[in-house]
């Protein structure tokens, strides 16, 4: 998937070996016509909650590509997908997009706060339970990479990952949008999600450390404060993001200096986890999303 200032565009390889494109303007979706979430701070919520949104369309239609009866090997011919199908399809991914999103949230804000909040009785300060639980959010995190990147379809889809950065990495420096040039390019982009999510974890880490850990008293027992704690996390969470989105955005324009590339080190680093090396087939299918888009931009563009 690709996404410029006006549209994005999801290749997808058909059964068949076919690949198949869908473009649509971003603000055709709520989320793109909302004009106050593109202010400074706020473009980090805007930029997580298009991700989910783009990605449920993105799913949408790769669950619609493969069932397509058109799209299938050697011509072979299967049952018409009725409108009540598609709806339970539809239905599906967007659950699955709501579920994998409060796993998120449980698995890398409440666990941390729950697992660390016992340390109250040993008598540790709030900064130290804060730290601690900064700490496990950050080995949580690059653990859960780590092992879903063993996973065969998830390695193919790292693959693809790292097919969108060379494309983008090869149009950025001016070369041709061909399997070779492409292809001799990096796998790494500072403007990569996994480095969001990266800088994300810095400035958490920072900034959640400090912030008093019982603004309410120690009222609620053990469980009751770490879950006051994480509530109070999901409401500086959005400004955090914010931080973290302006900060990746001002590293895109000057990803050539040597104090941009220290401060996002951590970050480009950890896409070793979230790409591999893409084959031949991985960088047709990055080059087509990635054209679809430029060829709506320059129409919009001339007209």
């Amino acid at each position: 998937m690709m996404r410029s200032p006006n549209f994005f565009a999801v290749a997808c390889r058909a059964p068949n070996g076919e690949i198949v494109v869908q473009t649509e303007s971003v603000e055709k979706t709520w989320i793109g016509r909302q004009k106050w979430l593109k202010l400074p701070l706020l473009r980090g919520s805007l930029a997580l909650l298009d991700t989910i949104a783009l990605g449920i369309k993105a799913m949408r239609f790769a669950t619609n590509v493969q069932v397509d009866p058109t799209k299938q090997p050697g011509g072979t011919v299967i049952k018409e997908v009725t409108k009540k199908e598609k709806r339970i399809q539809d239905a599906a991914v967007g659950g699955t997009m709501i579920v994998s999103l409060g796993f998120g949230i449980f698995i890398f804000q409440l666990l941390p706060n729950l697992i660390a909040q016992p340390l109250e009785q040993l008598n540790v300060g709030s900064t130290g339970i804060n730290l601690v639980t900064e700490v496990i959010k950050v080995v949580f995190f690059l653990g859960y990479i780590w092992g879903i990147g063993h996973l065969p379809d998830i390695k193919e889809v790292f693959k693809y990952h790292g097919a969108e950065h060379k494309a983008i990495n090869a149009l950025e420096a001016n070369e041709p949008q061909t399997i070779e040039s492409v292809g001799n390019q990096t796998r790494l982009h500072p403007r990569c999600g996994t480095s969001f999510a990266i800088v994300v974890l810095m400035v958490s880490f920072i900034i959640f450390t400090f912030v008093p850990r019982y603004p309410l008293g120690q009222v609620f027992g053990v469980f009751g404060n770490a879950f006051i704690r994480f509530l109070l996390e999901l409401c500086i969470l959005p400004l955090i993001s914010g931080i973290a989105y302006e900060i990746i955005r001002a590293a895109g324009k000057f990803r050539h200096t040597t104090f941009v590339n220290t401060l996002l080190y951590p970050g480009l680093m950890s896409q070793y986890l979230t790409t591999r090396e893409p084959e031949e087939k991985h960088l047709e299918v990055a080059i087509r999303s990635l054209d679809a888009v430029l060829v709506a931009e320059a129409a919009r563009n001339a007209a």
